[in-house]
This record gives C-alpha cells, sequence and structure tokens, in this order.
C-alpha cells in the first residue's frame, strides 16, 4: 500500500518509467532514492531537478543526454559524480557500475579561449563495466563490454577489446588480458 501511495506521489514529479526498475520491484532502495531527491531538489532547492532521481552530491548537466538502463539507477546515487554532458551524449550500458567521484566530461574547454568550449564528443562505456572511484572519462572514448577501469584513471583513448582492465594517468591496458 506504501509503495502504490509513493508512486502515486512522485508520478508528477519523476517519469514513470524509473518504477519499472528493479529497485522499486524488489524493496524500498529506489523509493528511498526518490524521496531523498525529491527532499533535496524539489522541497529545499539545492540542486537542480530532474525527471529520474538522482543523488544529492552527483551532478549532471544534461539529464537528455544520458542512455542508460533504468535497472543501472544506481550509478546516480554515487556521491561526487559529474556528468558533463551538455551537447555531447553519455551512452552507459547496461550493467555498468560507476564509483564515487567519477566524472564523465564530452567537452574539453578550448586552450585558445578559455571561455569556449571544443565540440562535443561522445562517451560509449559498453555492458558490464566498472568505473573505480575518482577516474575521469574523457571526450569521446569507448569502452568496450567488460572494460575495468582503475580508480584514479584518467581515460583518454578508447579500450575496444572487451574484458580489459585499464588504469593509470593517462589509462593503458594492464599487461595480463
Amino acid at each position: 500500500m506504501l509503495k502504490f501511495i509513493l508512486r502515486i506521489f512522485f508520478q508528477n514529479v519523476f517519469d514513470l518509467e524509473i518504477f519499472r526498475s528493479h529497485y522499486f520491484k524488489n524493496g524500498y532502495m529506489g523509493y528511498r532514492w526518490v524521496l531523498t531527491a525529491y527532499m533535496y531538489r524539489n522541497v529545499l532547492r539545492l540542486a537542480p531537478t530532474h525527471r529520474f532521481p538522482i543523488g544529492n552530491q552527483t551532478f549532471v548537466s544534461n539529464f537528455d543526454n544520458i542512455d542508460f538502463c533504468l535497472d543501472d539507477l544506481n550509478n546516480f546515487q554515487s556521491p561526487g559524480c559529474y556528468f558533463q554532458c551538455f551537447e555531447g551524449q553519455i551512452k552507459i550500458g547496461k550493467g555498468t557500475y560507476i564509483g564515487p567521484n567519477v566524472g564523465l566530461i564530452t567537452s574539453n574547454h578550448d586552450p585558445t579561449e578559455l571561455k569556449g568550449h571544443r565540440p562535443p564528443q561522445h562517451i560509449n562505456i559498453g555492458k558490464n563495466c566498472w568505473i573505480g572511484m575518482n577516474s575521469i572519462i574523457l571526450p569521446g572514448v569507448t569502452l568496450a563490454d567488460n572494460t575495468i577501469v582503475g580508480a584514479g584513471s584518467v581515460v583518454t583513448k578508447s579500450s575496444l577489446s572487451p574484458g580489459r582492465t585499464i588504469f593509470g594517468n593517462p589509462a593503458k591496458q594492464s599487461l595480463n588480458p
């Protein structure tokens, strides 16, 4: 009964699609995220509102430019994450985990004109990837399925071989596949 009441109340705030996620079907985790996001973003006005519940310490510049599976709503609850996609697209494959303080950036500043930006480049993250804490994914990067990005890595180039581990600054593929 409580789930039904919460769903009816929040259907005017969030997209109804989110209630199909397993976080809403199997327990109350999704409802906790909805309540927290609603209080932080809609009532207290401490951050911009969105169609989906986003953690109070997560920044998403343009939620319309992110493509993800609803069962991976947990990636937007991780503290300190930064999804910069004003114009560029970010695609996150199903089953991918994104750790705290991760930055996904689709456009860098233009070094000749710091007030301007270079043209955006899309970011594509494959299925079942793991992006470690404090990592940065830069514009134009594509990660193959099952890629692991080590904590603190700066990914400047794509990793197109599935099942690889990359790490470092700049990130390089591990010697052992």
